[in-house]
């Protein structure tokens, strides 16, 4: 009996398998990495802490974190922080506040960043979510 014919997409997620092939404990070591940055973002965390998680070197873990996310683990680390501070300048809290208690030591790199990420400064991020 014969195999039926593949779609675009399966054939295109059968590719991507084959090169993007990992074993499913390097999968479980940076998903662990993954979730230390979600529950430590406050924290002042260094790539060779978050590599150290999942069993890396830096340097690779760097690409295989790339590779299956998409993003590179300091863009994930920011847009966690970033996500956070726009949770909490919704809801009106401070912005050196947020600042501090999303992880930034300074509230210039802060509000650049925030700036760089969502288009507004957190002033002004506060001051249209307070409106709507």
């Amino acid at each position: 009996m014969s195999t039926p014919n593949k779609t675009f997409f399966e054939t295109a997620i059968d590719r991507i398998y084959q090169e993007d092939s990992f074993s499913p404990k390097m999968y479980a070591q940076v998903r662990l990495s993954k979730a230390y940055m979600e529950k430590f973002y406050i924290e002042k965390i260094q790539l060779d802490d978050i590599a150290k998680t999942a069993f890396l070197s830096r340097f690779h873990y760097v690409r295989v974190f790339q590779r299956m996310y998409g993003v590179t683990p300091r863009a994930y680390l920011r847009d966690i922080r970033v996500l956070k501070a726009k949770k909490l300048l919704k809801k009106g809290e401070p912005i050196t506040a947020v600042c501090f208690g999303v992880g930034y030591d300074s509230l210039p790199t802060f509000s650049s960043v925030f700036k760089k990420c969502t288009g507004y400064t957190p002033k002004d991020y506060q001051r249209i979510n307070k409106a709507i």
